[in-house]
């Protein structure tokens, strides 16, 4: 499972419409409008590296109202809970 956080900037008034869109892509788990230097943080899970690629190049950077991002790429999930086994479950 390849995770990635991605913070967005947004045209004014576009927040909830770029939200509605991205929380509709397969591979965004999360999206949330945020406080701060970004207006949105959306979270990433898709089992490789060329789906991450597809994703964000192929589907987020086309959003209508997006105008900057910036995509981290988690390397280890440092928590309590068992994230890997509650986002693996039908995914072979």
């Amino acid at each position: 499972m390849v995770t990635a956080i991605v913070l967005i900037n947004t045209e004014r008034g576009a927040v909830n419409d770029v939200a509605d869109e991205l929380a509709g892509l397969e591979g965004v788990s999360e999206v949330h409008s945020v406080a701060g230097r970004v207006d949105l943080v959306a979270i990433l899970r898709v089992p490789k590296n060329e789906d991450l690629a597809e994703l964000v190049t192929g589907r987020i950077r086309h959003i209508k109202g997006i105008t900057d991002s910036e995509t981290l790429i988690g390397f280890r999930v440092h928590s309590s809970h068992d994230l890997e086994n509650m986002f693996s479950i039908g995914m072979g």
